[in-house]
């Protein structure tokens, strides 16, 4: 599974200075990033070299985080600025949950699934990108059907 980069970069300010929250998130950029994993992998020792001694729960967050982390960094850059947060899945999922909680129990399962994709038609008023498109999607899409091919069902 994946780790979501946006909050493990958030988590990570949780135990910092604010003064140092600048410089830190400059170098964690470098390291997510990073070309290739070998890459993140000397931007980490660089980031533990510096903030080590002031910061070992933050070192440790990312040490305990990156088996997680590191398949994020086989994927070509059009698809990490997809993938580099969960924001649209919780999202999803918190959708999900309000549309069943408000229903209480469903008389089958063709029912459940109706009401959850109602909810995933349904689009929030007032929102920045209010049809739900994905900025740079067909470049993102390229990259998917040559990676994955046929695992994506598009003919």
């Amino acid at each position: 599974m994946q780790t979501c980069v946006v909050h493990l970069v958030r988590n990570s300010l949780r135990y910092s200075s604010k003064r140092h929250w600048q410089p830190i998130t400059a170098q964690l950029r470098r390291i997510y990033t990073a070309p290739c994993a070998e890459a993140a992998e000397m931007e980490f020792e660089d980031f533990t070299e510096r903030w080590q001694s002031k910061y070992p729960a933050m070192i440790k967050l990312w040490e305990s985080a990156w088996p997680e982390f590191v398949p994020f960094l086989d994927f070509p850059p059009e698809v990490r600025k997809l993938i580099y947060t969960t924001n649209a899945i919780e999202s999803l999922n918190a959708r999900f949950r309000a549309a069943t909680r408000r229903r209480g129990h469903f008389p089958d399962e063709q029912s459940a699934l109706k009401v959850l994709y109602l909810a995933v038609l349904s689009r929030e008023k007032n929102k920045t990108n209010p049809t739900g498109q994905i900025a740079g999607w067909k470049n993102i899409l390229n990259v998917l059907s040559m990676t994955y091919g046929d695992r994506l069902g598009i003919n």
